[in-house]
């Protein structure tokens, strides 16, 4: 006979009843049996011993997994684990045919280009639509990823790179460079994004502290935004080019209009290192959510986790925000529905919420992209409609819960 839950009854579960006393014995219905050395369950509970030899019992006993509720790398039959897996081979499937329709759509262009001449045909696919899924993608991806890991150190989920300042000063350190400093190669103006972004959160942990409350996070992070966005206005608006107050929009709201697949592998191969990186890094975040003793007792060193998070983060946003310009609300959105398939662990919810993060891109710049008008919504105006009301909704619950 089997033991609770389908395991084979073994043979600190037996009995002095076994070595010949009667069934009727009452010596077999004591309070307690003897399980291990320093454990005791009540006797009525336990059931009867399996009559089969102790060897098979031994090798019965071997064939089952130990289970672990968190990431069991061979409980191949442990739901928690195959649920979460479930749902993100579906996200990246859903992703691979947004990114092939965004590739594609609309077709109409395609066909008449190809009608003319089928070269220009190609030229549009590769030269034109190529780098500008593969920068919407990439783009995506690295705000979900690095929100995620934000959200995580902060232990606050309105810690997004939008909301904290980091793409408002990516946005401000690339116009600085490129139209102050004179900077043009793609990699210069990455650097410069990088270095504006890193410059905002550090000061944002300087005003708000690292454990900060919602209200003290949310506060600060809004004033360097709204710093940072009307630094970048000041900035174009007083550049030397005549012409640059009019790409305000594209760095404030973003854009992939005719980037080239230069400006789209100057962007993603940091932001790709940075965030590779930031993901090796998913454990120690998920330990951290324990609490900072906790984490140290564990060999993580918190402030040194802090400090690797911030500056990864800063390089893979600058690196994308100084091609792309600012995009909010994705930082924001996807870590939340990313912590919903890794069933809250903060740290494990990088990889969906690039998974989501880089969809929602693609999604909303192919939205733009079917607008019928003559001229280009900046992308992030597209974002924000749908981020805005998630964003209220968290605050309000969470006011509910402080309340609460």
């Amino acid at each position: 006979m089997d033991g609770p839950g389908g395991l084979p009854a073994t043979p600190a579960c037996r009995r002095e009843s076994d070595a010949g006393e009667s069934d009727h014995d009452p010596a077999r219905y004591s309070p307690a049996v003897l399980l291990s050395p320093g454990a005791a369950v009540p006797g009525p509970g336990v059931a009867r011993p399996s009559p089969r030899p102790s060897a098979r019992l031994a090798a019965d006993r071997n064939r089952w997994t130990p289970m672990d509720l968190r990431r069991s790398a061979n409980a191949c039959g442990n739901r928690t684990i195959e649920g979460p897996a479930v749902k993100l081979w579906a996200a990246l499937l859903l992703l691979l045919c947004i990114a092939a329709a965004h590739l594609v759509l609309p077709i109409a262009t395609l066909r008449e280009a190809a009608g003319i001449d089928p070269g220009l045909a190609q030229l549009l696919l590769l030269e034109l639509r190529m780098p500008r899924t593969l920068l919407a993608a990439g783009y995506g991806a690295v705000l979900g990823i690095a929100g995620a890991a934000l959200q995580a150190m902060f232990a606050n989920p309105l810690a997004s790179p939008d909301i904290s300042g980091a793409s408002s000063g990516a946005a401000l350190g690339a116009v600085l460079g490129g139209y102050w400093l004179g900077l043009t190669q793609p990699l210069a103006l990455a650097a410069s994004g990088a270095a504006g972004a890193l410059l905002m959160l550090v000061l944002l942990i300087v005003l708000a502290g690292r454990r900060s409350d919602t209200a003290t996070l949310l506060l600060a992070g809004l004033a360097i935004s709204l710093a940072a966005g009307a630094a970048t206005s000041l900035a174009l608006a007083l550049a030397p080019s005549p012409f640059a107050f009019y790409d305000a929009f594209d760095w404030l709201m973003g854009s992939f209009v005719d980037r080239s697949i230069s400006q789209a592998g100057a962007a993603l191969i940091p932001a790709s290192l940075a965030v590779l990186l930031l993901m090796r890094r998913s454990s120690a975040l998920d330990q951290l959510a324990l609490g900072e003793d906790i984490a140290a007792s564990l060999g993580i060193r918190p402030t040194a986790l802090s400090r690797e998070v911030i500056a990864l983060s800063a390089v893979a946003v600058g690196a994308c925000v100084s091609v792309a310009g600012a995009i909010g609300f994705v930082g924001l959105v996807a870590p939340y529905f990313g912590r919903q398939v890794s069933r809250g662990y903060p740290g494990s919810a990088m990889v969906p919420a690039g998974v989501i993060g880089a969809a929602l891109l693609l999604l909303a710049d192919l939205l733009v992209r079917a607008v019928p008008l003559d001229r280009s919504i900046p992308v992030g105006v597209v974002t924000a409609l749908f981020g805005t009301p998630l964003f209220l909704w968290l605050v309000v619950t969470m006011r509910r819960r402080v309340a609460a």
